[in-house]
């Protein structure tokens, strides 16, 4: 059964930049695709958690402009599920959940995967509407086009979905 439980921290400064010193390994990013009348989302990343890290950078850029949003408070979520596409969904779905029940945005994750097992960081602030105008609201992670796998070059992670919005 999946399950995600979610606290929150209150910053006194801004966090560190990704993954502390470190920069962001090249493979990293994120992108959108196509489908219907919903949106995909896509993340690549050296590892499993750099691609769920980047996957909800996409995410949360469905709703807003990444740049626009501070990293003035962490909200650290848990979650678990049977397998790792399942977990991807588990995932996104725990940080919809947070967005709406927390009425705030996120531009930071940190993300760590033990098994079947997520424990992550995210980093936002409330939402404004007239700041950050956000475009619509995304309702949940699907399972329409998920994927998490390693990409064919071998070289790092894919995950992806489709949110409905």
């Amino acid at each position: 059964m999946d399950e995600h439980r979610a606290s929150i921290v209150p910053q006194q400064q801004p966090p560190p930049p990704h993954r502390g010193d470190m920069p962001m390994p090249p493979a990293a990013r994120w992108e959108h695709f196509e489908h219907a009348a919903d949106i995909g989302v896509r993340g690549f990343g050296a590892s499993k958690s750099a691609a769920f890290e980047q996957a909800a950078l996409a995410l949360t850029a469905v709703v807003a402009p990444l740049d626009g949003i501070a990293q003035a408070t962490r909200v650290d979520l848990a979650c678990e599920a049977a397998d790792d596409e399942l977990l991807f969904v588990a995932w996104l779905n725990a940080l919809i959940y947070e967005m709406a029940v927390r009425r705030m945005l996120f531009s930071r994750y940190i993300v760590a995967i033990d098994g079947a097992h997520l424990q992550a960081s995210a980093w936002g602030e409330a939402i404004s509407v007239p700041r950050h105008r956000p475009a619509v609201e995304v309702k949940g992670a699907t399972f329409t086009a998920l994927r998490v796998a390693r990409c064919d070059d071998g070289g790092g992670w894919l995950a992806q979905t489709v949110v409905d919005v």
